[in-house]
């Protein structure tokens, strides 16, 4: 019985069976649902090629053995696919993998096992009309340019097979139309998700639209120069090359993700200090240049150790990522929102600006932060203090700007603190000509 293996796949089973670890190794460190859905698609590759080791077996051995080579070749494909939809949380979206799945499924049985010509054209026209009808039913509520492209090419897929299932070989030119489509749609979708110029992303479009042409050009060399024989690996390059295309793909995301996270507050995702104070320099540089004014402003929460010590750290975490939310919300996309410290952030509001149009975005801060939030069905409510410094007229370089925005700062968190019991007399008292613009305080 051995002797009738098709020891040939072994290599193949063996080098994508080693890809795949590596593959899992890399995954391991970051898994997400897309590289959960790769690493299973993969997975199925290796079954693909198991299973097409026994393929020569007579009877229904060898019969369920090719069937289950070409439907793992057909799923991991879509998985693929899947794996780059940008809305799979849509809950049709889950309906129309259910429908390519069970359609494709029941297609391979009756083409391979064999059944009535009815089944079979049934099976065509199921592939075609399935998308559609999920797609038309889910109109009213989701669109996406990517459902119609994959509805597109069901029904071409559909009057291809309607046109060539029943001619002589027309089994083999189903079979080639179904991998094509598969692998097709794995290609657009994936440079749909991947639209960027990375070594990775280039590959993995590069090998999946390879893999899809194999599907093309292997029949047509067979028909147009049968003299001419190449070996099966020829064909199985473009797994290699998108299994390697996909590692450097998460080898990249990797990289971007901890170089964020160095340049990123983990809790709030704001820029933290270290980042902050790169696009301070920046900003300054640019204001030197064209001769413009920037402002710095300084905000430090009032209440918030009053929260984290009566309701605990878990809201203070709730409140601080509230905070952030609200301040990146007011703010242009050219200015700068960061959290400096504990309950401190910062904000850079680049020119053209001046010291009263920094006090009119300081209160409007203020403000907002004064609102109340609901936060774990709790009620919290903190005040601000806010510095304003503004470049050139406070100060000349980053040091002494931040300085002047912090001391700023500290001076109205004082003020805050003296005021006397809300509904008591105040006195203002007057600030010099230096300090008559600095910060509201509440």
């Amino acid at each position: 019985m051995l002797d009738l293996l098709d020891w040939s796949k072994l290599p193949d089973l063996v080098a994508v069976g080693l890809l795949a670890a590596a593959f899992a190794s890399v995954a391991r460190n970051s898994a997400t649902p897309v590289s959960k859905h790769w690493l299973t698609a993969w997975l199925l590759i290796v079954l693909h090629f198991f299973s097409f080791i026994f393929s020569p077996l007579p009877g229904k051995a060898g019969g369920i053995a090719t069937f289950l080579g070409v439907l793992t070749l057909v799923w991991a494909g879509l998985l693929f696919t899947r794996a780059s939809v940008p809305y799979r949380q849509e809950r049709s979206s889950l309906t129309m993998l259910v429908m390519i799945l069970g359609s494709y499924s029941f297609y391979l049985a009756v083409l391979m096992f064999g059944g009535p010509a009815w089944t079979l054209n049934a099976g065509a026209i199921l592939l075609g009309v399935g998308p559609l009808v999920v797609s038309v039913t889910n109109l009213r509520r989701f669109q996406h340019p990517l459902r119609w492209a994959t509805m597109g090419v069901h029904i071409a897929l559909m009057i291809l097979l309607l046109a060539v299932q029943n001619r002589p070989n027309g089994s083999d030119y189903a079979l080639n139309a179904i991998l094509f489509a598969v692998y097709f749609c794995a290609a657009f979708h994936f440079w749909y998700a991947f639209r960027r110029a990375t070594a990775g992303a280039i590959i993995s479009i590069a090998g999946f639209v390879l893999w899809a042409n194999v599907f093309t050009v292997a029949p047509a060399l067979a028909a147009w120069y049968p003299r001419l024989h190449l070996e099966s690996e020829v064909w199985n390059l473009p797994k290699y090359i998108v299994a390697v295309g996909m590692i450097l793909v998460l080898l990249e995301d990797q990289i971007a993700h901890n170089k964020h996270l160095a340049l990123h507050d983990v809790l709030t995702g704001l820029p933290n200090r270290r980042l902050f104070q790169d696009r301070l320099s920046g900003a300054l540089e640019r204001a030197r240049r064209t001769g413009t004014q920037i402002a710095l402003l300084m905000i430090d929460l009032d209440r918030f150790k009053q929260v984290n010590d009566t309701m605990g750290h878990h809201v203070g975490d709730l409140l601080l990522q509230h905070v952030a939310l609200q301040l990146s919300g007011r703010i242009r996309r050219s200015d700068t929102v960061a959290r400096t410290g504990g309950d401190e952030f910062a904000v850079i509001l680049e020119g053209p600006t001046s010291r009263s149009e920094a006090k009119h975005v300081g209160r409007s801060l203020l403000n907002l932060l004064e609102q109340p939030a609901t936060l774990e069905n709790r009620m919290v409510q903190v005040g601000a203090s806010l510095g304003v410094a503004i470049f050139p007229e406070d100060a000349h370089d980053e040091e002494a700007l931040c300085i002047y925005a912090d001391l700023r700062m500290y001076d109205a968190k004082r003020g805050a603190q003296a005021m006397p019991p809300q509904g008591a007399e105040q006195q203002s008292k007057p600030r010099s000509s230096r300090t008559s613009g600095e910060p509201a305080r509440t």
